[in-house]
């Protein structure tokens, strides 16, 4: 199992430097990769290229592109940039965002998320063999028809054969479909006791090509927090975890919500949902069971961590992209390394 570290995203000030301190102190350690994401605010694009320009062996990964975002032939031309510029460390996350941000930011219709999906990975996984790309589907039609488009190449070359595509999934038929077109699956909200229980998905999903998980990487996203306190080493995490289970998306249509309550936490989602959407935020983060939190993060010191990690690598986790939550930028780091050495301690790390 390796190691990741999420960014996330660009506020303003001075965060982009304390992000590159991250990623720089997580390559010195060993980490694999560091994840950018985007929503409405920040793109990962620039931010990985910028982290890519000043490092040399983490490798950089977005988590995701939104699929609404960008034309499928231009997801390619910058995924294939990014990994000529960062000599091969590009890893490609994909995911169809929700309504709210699709239909209201991007005016893009959330309809078939599944179909679009696949017809979108198809293209890109085309244009980045540098085929003649001619693709026709019911989202996608390339080139256009009775007009002056011809199917064309994509005119610059990965450094790689194969760029890794990774798919961002929380429902069942999402995690099937991540296991039969993907190379990787980012997860979020991840219990190792629950891990299982996903991975069943994505093995059905790859047994539509006759493979295994063997190769497949598995990222479970997982929140940080050191401390001797438990309760207080949680508090930190529980604007996150209400902020997905009550706030990411409609009463109607919230993927983490019904997430949770898979995971058995049907009345306490329903709460901090009727919370959270009422703007009762602070009602809502209290509502967080400490349980459900301690469940999907590491939290404590470093010897009750890599019993974490061991059950993340016992559950099929090949890597654990963290996301510390100190408030300084120097607590951060220091919790780098306490997951570092754990990882060490707890003796499944490669």
């Amino acid at each position: 199992m390796r190691l990741g570290l999420n960014i996330g995203f660009v506020f303003g000030g001075d965060d982009h430097l304390d992000h590159l301190r991250l990623v720089r102190e997580a390559e010195r350690l060993g980490f694999s990769v560091t994840w950018a994401a985007e929503a409405y605010g920040s793109d990962a694009a620039t931010l990985l290229s910028w982290i890519a320009a000043q490092t040399t062996t983490i490798d950089v990964g977005a988590a995701v592109f939104q699929i609404p975002a960008r034309t499928p032939a231009m997801t390619a031309m910058t995924a294939a940039t990014l990994d000529r510029l960062s000599n091969g460390r590009f890893r490609l996350g994909l995911g169809v965002s929700g309504p709210q941000v699709s239909e209201g930011w991007h005016g893009v219709r959330f309809s078939q998320p599944l179909l679009r999906t696949r017809e979108y990975v198809a293209i890109v996984n085309s244009a980045l063999r540098r085929e003649t790309v001619a693709y026709e589907g019911k989202y996608f039609t390339l080139p256009l028809p009775d007009g002056p488009g011809k199917a064309l190449k994509l005119t610059v070359r990965p450094i790689r054969d194969h760029v890794p595509i990774y798919l961002a999934a929380v429902g069942p038929k999402n995690l099937e479909l991540a296991g039969e077109i993907a190379d990787g699956w980012l997860g979020i909200l991840n219990d190792p006791a629950y891990l299982g229980e996903q991975l069943n998905h994505v093995k059905t999903g790859r047994e539509t090509r006759q493979l295994g998980l063997d190769g497949f990487d598995v990222v479970a996203s997982v929140p940080v927090m050191t401390g001797d306190d438990l309760h207080a080493a949680a508090d930190p995490i529980r604007g996150y975890a209400a902020l997905y289970i009550g706030g990411m998306g409609s009463r109607e249509k919230n993927f983490y919500n019904a997430l949770a309550v898979r995971m058995g936490y049907a009345d306490e989602a329903k709460e901090i949902q009727d919370l959270y959407l009422d703007k009762k935020h602070r009602e809502a983060m209290a509502a967080v069971p400490e349980g459900f939190i301690d469940s999907i993060s590491l939290l404590g010191g470093k010897e009750r961590m890599a019993d974490k990690l061991t059950a993340y690598a016992e559950a099929g986790a090949t890597t654990v992209a963290i996301t510390p939550f100190a408030s300084t930028v120097d607590q951060r780091i220091a919790d780098l390394r306490t997951v570092a050495e754990a990882l060490d301690l707890a003796g499944v790390g490669h």
